[in-house]
């Protein structure tokens, strides 16, 4: 699946190509059946929690509407604040998760086979402008929901860590460097993402 990618960066980073042959096949595999309606609210749920504390929300949360797999946004809207905040969401991300919410009911959040079509940049510069919704959250839609190629995100902590590991760094590089050095793995950053969090899987 991922063959011309593993060729490009290894032939691209020897250090990288030191990683790939250690941890193996690359396993990104983009969720594409998922709408970016509940990829964003599921993000939004993910921010700024571990991934077991904030699965054990999303479950209350899909539990308050039991007909269904996972909300409509009219559903989401039509939900008082304090039921959603009493499935364990802060303050903060049920005013994000409405307006999610809000901005799919107005087209601003695009259906799946329109988001499809649009180019990476125009992706970021429409869902940005949604609350609570920063650049990682929609480099995390366009990698793992969308499937693009070539995404880096160059601000996420796993990301940076797991550079400074497969590079032997004591220090964190700044974003900056990061999408320098990362130059070189045009077009398929995305699957050197994939790698440098899975350095930390194997440290």
């Amino acid at each position: 699946m991922h063959e011309a990618a593993i060729e490009h960066l290894t032939k691209s980073d020897r250090v990288l190509a030191r990683l790939i042959r250690k941890i193996g096949p690359c396993g990104l595999k983009p969720r594409r059946a998922t709408s970016p309606f509940q990829a964003l609210v599921q993000s939004v749920a993910h921010q700024q929690l571990n991934g077991t504390a904030a699965n054990s929300i999303l479950k209350r949360v899909i539990a308050l509407y039991p007909r269904q797999k996972f909300p409509r946004p009219a559903d989401v809207l039509a939900t008082p604040d304090r039921d959603l905040r009493g499935a364990g969401l802060s303050r903060a991300k049920v005013a994000a998760i409405k307006d999610i919410a809000a901005k799919t009911d107005a087209g601003i959040v695009p259906a799946s086979r329109i988001i499809a079509r649009m180019p990476d940049a125009q992706v970021m510069e429409r869902l940005t402008t949604i609350r609570g919704v920063g650049p990682w959250t929609v480099e995390m839609l366009l990698i793992f929901t969308l499937g693009r190629p070539d995404v880096l995100p160059a601000t996420d902590f796993g990301v940076r860590k797991g550079f400074a590991v497969a590079f032997g760094r004591d220090d964190l590089p700044k974003p900056a460097e990061l999408l320098e050095h990362g130059e070189r793995w045009r077009p398929y950053r995305s699957v050197a993402s994939w790698y440098l969090w899975r350095a930390l899987d194997d440290k």
